[in-house]
C-alpha cells in the first residue's frame, strides 16, 4: 500500500495532509499512513491535525443545505432520512451536554466519531459554528 500512495506524486505531507480530511478515515489514517511512510511523528501529527479540522468550518456552513438537497433526490433520499435518524439517536449526548458532549463525542478513540462525525450532529442541532468547531477542535 505505502509504495501505491507513494507513486501517486504528492509529497508525503500533502498526501497525509489530504487523507485526514476524507470522512471516516479522517486523523487516525493519515497518522497511521503518515507513520508508515516512515515520516517523523513530530511532523505527521500537526499535518494531521490541521488536515483532518480544514474542512469542518465548510461542513457546518454548507452543510445543511447539503443534506436537505440530497434528502430530495431520488438516489440520496432514503439514506438521508436514516442517517438523521441514526444521528438524532446518537446525538443525545450532545443534546444533554451540548458542547462538552459534542467534544466528548468527537474525542470517542472508535471509528465514526471523528470531526466529520461532530460536525454533522452540529449542523443537525443548528450549533452555531463559533461554539461547535472550538468544541470539536477540543474533541
Amino acid at each position: 500500500m505505502v509504495e501505491f500512495l507513494e507513486g501517486l506524486g504528492l509529497s508525503p505531507q500533502l498526501l497525509i495532509f489530504v487523507i485526514s480530511m476524507v470522512p471516516f478515515v479522517e486523523l487516525r489514517g493519515g497518522i497511521i499512513v503518515g507513520l508508515a511512510l516512515e515520516l517523523p511523528w513530530w511532523e505527521v501529527l500537526p499535518i494531521c491535525f490541521i488536515g483532518n479540522i480544514f474542512p469542518i468550518p465548510f461542513v457546518i456552513l454548507f452543510g445543511r443545505k447539503i443534506i436537505d438537497w440530497l434528502g430530495k433526490t431520488k438516489l440520496f433520499g432514503r439514506f438521508v432520512a436514516r442517517y438523521k435518524l441514526k444521528l438524532a439517536e446518537k446525538s443525545k449526548i450532545i443534546k444533554k451536554y451540548g458542547h462538552f458532549g459534542l467534544a466528548l463525542f468527537v474525542g470517542i478513540p472508535v471509528p465514526g466519531t471523528g470531526a466529520w462525525s461532530g460536525a454533522l450532529p452540529a449542523v443537525l442541532l443548528n450549533m452555531r459554528i463559533a461554539f461547535a468547531v472550538p468544541a470539536i477542535l477540543a474533541g
